[in-house]
Order: structure tokens, then sequence, then C-alpha cells
């Protein structure tokens, strides 16, 4: 008896071998994803370099975060400076607060962090009481190569511990990020923790300034950092962006680039490491109104949140809602915020993060960045734990107006209130073929009656087509039967082609000011814009756009798709504009309505 051969794809089982940590660690070194920078010098601790298949892995998820944020967000792009004058993070406040608490092991000197210290013994003592009460620990990690191991994790001991203690542990573990240095320092005598390398004691936490610093020219007076977060460079460049969105809020800024922190004892491989690419996004919003345009394309979305509430009781309880409902609740403050967390879970969803091992983390009053309002970290669970991997910030207003207030330069945006930047209107859409062999020579004449309806006309249309043929007539009286397959009327707005071409992979700014449009053509001729797609009501009642050629400014038409589908071919080099020319009809610089 013959079987028919399933078609489609085996599914993929993750499960089919146990995850251990030192295997990955191996072959991550073996195969030169990455390896300790210096090596061959004895290496210098948080400092590593890619091989080929880790730089090639560390562009892919670069060239995703660009297409998934600057170009279907259609951010603006920056590349600003490493070396940063000492006024700058003075004004910021990264001088007096960008700081970690540190302890040191009283004999030999050794710097430890002091949260990672209370956290990595709290949980070694709860791993030793299950192994003491027969539960095998979750994620044994058996060692390929001990040798090759390069985290010294802390000596596990199975050792039973009262209920009430182990109840006491999950507590403080729980809101570990929230203590004060003294805070901690108290937990340690509290709970008599010890440096686990040495079983030495270790001395009161002090805060340790976590920012390189350097000199800037030859005489060494001018005081600078190293970048601890790309940031700054987006806000003192607020005015001249403001300027290249043609002062049109809201807008966001992008920058990919190294930053730096002398990190007090970098460990966990590539987890936290003194010199990093960081991907930053700062986007400005008016701050009495944080709605969002696009929030509605995500409020259905569900994440995992854990709410700095639930965190103060000692509880690490998790709420799965949609973004919608966390917005209505006043748990994610307002749209903008939601809309972006939504935005980097889809990222994460997308490079292969397991929804199931992701939650995004409300911060604590005690660990709020300086410049926060309100915060939340993207975390993932692996074995080292939970990581953060993203932060999204309401910043509010903080740097641009401290910077403003040091520099007695403006930083600030003015816009016209109540003013539309695009109309949206109800837009009929023909089926040609159905529509010219019914109506013949008067097909013409039957699209004018109905481009003339007018705004509540058109509404009134496409109801009664819901019920069935509708009959319209011209002002002589003739009469003409329209039937549901005809015409499809819905609404439309000027920027449908903007986005289509950030779906296609395409860089594209609408300029939707005030000037001319001869005006918007110099000045994006002026940038080196190669190409510029117009769309004006004509091009609205008829679904079509111009498509301009910067050296020639020669015009071509055609409908949406087809222009957005060459200039896809144009931007990624498989048609040039002679090419183009023979896609699409020469525009004559008039069309109908």
């Amino acid at each position: 008896m013959a079987t028919e051969a399933t078609t489609g794809p085996s599914p993929v089982n993750r499960t089919a071998h146990p995850f251990t940590r030192g295997a990955l660690e191996d072959l991550l070194s073996r195969r030169f994803f990455y390896a300790p920078a210096f090596e061959i010098y004895g290496g210098v601790a948080g400092l590593y370099d890619y091989g080929p298949p880790g730089s090639a892995l560390h562009a892919n998820i670069l060239h995703e975060w660009r297409k998934h944020f600057i170009i279907e967000e259609s951010m603006l792009e920056l590349d600003t400076t490493i070396m940063t004058p000492s006024p700058v993070f003075e004004t910021s406040g990264h001088v007096a607060r960008f700081a970690d608490w540190m302890v040191k092991d009283t004999k030999t000197g050794d710097v430890l962090r002091a949260d990672h210290l209370v956290e990595g013994v709290l949980e070694a003592r709860l791993k030793g009481d299950k192994e003491a009460r027969g539960v095998a620990a979750a994620a044994e990690e058996a060692e390929v190569d001990p040798k090759k191991k390069k985290k010294k994790a802390v000596k596990t001991t199975a050792v039973k511990l009262d209920d009430a203690v182990v109840q006491e542990y999950e507590t403080v573990l729980n809101q570990i990020d929230n203590y004060t240095g003294p805070q901690l320092g108290e937990l340690i005598r509290k709970f008599n923790i010890v440096n686990p390398d040495t079983n030495n004691p270790v001395d009161e936490p002090v805060q340790f300034n976590l920012m390189f610093d350097s000199s800037i020219g030859p005489t060494g007076k001018i005081k600078g950092y190293l970048r601890p977060e790309t940031a700054q460079g987006h806000f003192l460049n607020f005015q001249r962006l403001l300027a290249f969105n043609n002062g049109q809020i809201p807008f966001a800024s992008a920058q990919i680039g190294r930053s730096f922190r002398n990190e007090i004892s970098p460990r966990a491989g590539l987890l936290r490491v003194r010199e990093f690419t960081m991907s930053e996004i700062e986007h400005y919003v008016d701050p009495l109104d944080k709605s969002h345009s696009r929030f509605h394309e995500v409020k259905d979305i569900k994440l995992r949140f854990l709410p700095k509430d639930v965190q103060a009781q000692g509880k690490g309880d998790i709420s799965e809602i949609t973004v919608g409902e966390a917005v209505a609740s006043k748990m994610v403050d307002n749209e903008t915020l939601g809309y972006f967390l939504a935005r980097i879970y889809l990222f994460l969803n997308k490079i292969g993060v397991d929804h199931d091992r992701l939650r995004f983390r409300q911060h604590m009053a005690n660990e709020m960045a300086h410049y926060a309002s309100d915060c939340w970290d993207a975390e993932i669970e692996t074995s080292y734990g939970w990581i953060e991997c993203v932060g999204c910030a309401d910043r509010s207003a903080y740097d641009l107006s401290v910077h403003s207030k040091a520099t007695g330069k403006p930083l600030v945006a003015r816009q016209n209130l109540a003013e539309p930047i695009v109309e949206e209107k109800e837009t009929p859409e023909f089926n040609l073929k159905v529509w010219g062999k019914t109506f013949k020579g008067d097909g013409d004449r039957v699209k004018g009656i109905v481009n003339g309806l007018g705004e509540e006309g058109l509404v009134k249309l496409r109801e009664d087509l819901t019920k069935g043929p509708v009959e319209v007539s011209d002002t002589n009286g003739d009469k003409f039967t329209i039937t549901p397959e005809m015409v499809k009327i819905e609404k439309k707005t000027t920027k449908i082609s903007a986005s289509k071409l950030r779906a296609a992979g395409v860089y594209a700014r609408v300029d939707d000011s005030g000037a001319s449009i001869g005006k918007r053509y110099a000045r994006n001729d002026e940038l080196g814009t190669p190409y510029g797609c117009t769309i004006d009501f004509a091009s609205v009642q008829n679904n079509t756009m111009t498509l301009r050629e910067r050296d020639t400014t020669d015009q071509l038409i055609g409908k949406v798709d087809e222009v957005v589908e060459v200039v896809k071919d144009l931007v990624f080099g498989q048609l040039d504009w002679e090419g183009a020319c023979k896609k699409l009809p020469k525009y004559t610089g008039v069309q109908d309505v």
C-alpha cells in the first residue's frame, strides 16, 4: 500500500539536545566567533575580538536593526564622535552619577561589583538548597573542557535552608536592582557574604564611575571621556536634526556606534564588556501629546511585563497582556513608549529570541537612571539568568533642557497646533476591466459622476453598494447602474507610498512641509537625493504617483505599486534610469482627477 509523502518543511525540534553553556562556549571559541583581545599577551578582561563568523553575525544583526527601525520608521541616522569633552558629560550628569557600587576583597584587593556579588552568592545558596532537598537544578551545565571555562561560577554546596530563609533570599533577588550602596552593604553583612573565590571578607561598597577618561590635544589640558552611550550626540545636534526634518515633530534619530564602559569586574563572556557596539534611538515628541500615529498597529501584541510594584513586593510574577491594555491601565505611561516596546519585541522575535524567555521589566526607583522618568528593560532569560539587552526610557526633556541651560542655545521645537499634516479622503478605486466592458464610451463620464459625489456622497455610495447595485445619474438625467464589483471606496492618505517604500527596504522621507513643490525638489537635490516620488490629490484619486530623477529632472508616472517596484530596483542596482524609462511612461505634467 503506497502512502503519499507530505509536503512542507519538517518541524524543528529545538529541545533535541540539552543545552549546556560549556558546549556553546567551546563551539564559539573553537570556530572563532570571538576570542579574548590581545590573547597572546595574556588578554585584558572585558575586551574581545570577533572572528569571521562572529563578524558576519554581528553585521547581519545590525543590518536587520537598521532595516527594522531606521528604514521602516523613517528615522534620521547619525554618526557622532566617540571622544567627548568633559563639559558635555558634566552637564548631562554622567560625571557625577554614571557609576556602580563596588567592594574590595580586604586581603587580596580584588574588586567585585556589589550587586553581582550578592546575587551570585544567594543564587548559589538556593541552588545548594535544591540539591539538598533532592530537586535537580533546572539547568545543570556540563563543561566540555573545564580548562576553557571563562567565568568562574560561585561554588555550590548542598545545604538545606529553612523555608523562611529561602523566601527571604528570593525576595532579595527579585528586587536586587533596587538597592542602594549602603543597603547592599547591609545585605553583605546580614547574610555573611564573602568573596567566593577566596572566602575573604569584603569592605563597604563605594561608587565607581564607569567612564574612561582621557585628554584631548597635545597639552593635555582639555579633559575628555570615551562615550558610555551614543545619546548625547543626538541631543547636541537636535536643532540641526529639527531643521533637517523641516521643523516638524515627532521625529526620531538613530545611531549605531561604539561605546565604552570601564566595568568593575567584567565576566560572562560578551554580556558585560568594556567596549561594545550600541544601537540607539531618540524619539522626539510633544510632551503634551505622547500618542503615536502607528500605535493601532501594535496595540494587540502581547508582551510579558514585570512592573515595578510587583518587584517592590519581592515577587517576580509576570503579567502577559497586550500593549494596548498596558497603556490603558497606565502600567506603561503612554502610547509612544508602548509602541517602541512592541517594536523592540518584534525585532528581538525576528532575530530568534524566544517569546517565553523574553520579558519587559520596569525599573524601580533606586535603579532609575538620573535622566529617566520611566524605563523598561527587555530582558532575556539565559544560562546566566535574566540579562538586560535593550533599555527603553522616557527621558522627558532632561537632556535638551540641561544642555540648553549650560550653553545658552535654545534646543526647542515650535509647531502650529491643530493643523493636519495630510488630508485623508474617501477615494474610489475602479475595476477598469469590468468598468470599461459595462460602460464602454461612457466610462469616463460615469467616473466623473462618482468622483463628483464629494466626501459624504462617496460614504453613502459605499454603504449602498454593500446592499447591492446602485443607480447614479448626471446633470442631464442619464442614469447608470453601478455594481459592487465595479468600484471599491476607501479612505486613503498621501503617505501610503512612503510606507510601501520602507516596507520594500528603501529609505524614504516624506516632505510634507508647506513649501512649493519646486522648493521641495531643490532642497532634496542639495542633499543628493537621487529620486523623488510625488503624490497630489489627482494621484490619490488615480492611485498613481510620479517618479523624478535628480540629474535630468525627468519625471515618469505609474500606479503606486509599479513605481515602488521600479524605485526598489533602482536603489538596489538592478535597474538604471534608462531601464526605468522603458518600464514607466513619461509624465507630461498633468493628470486628470
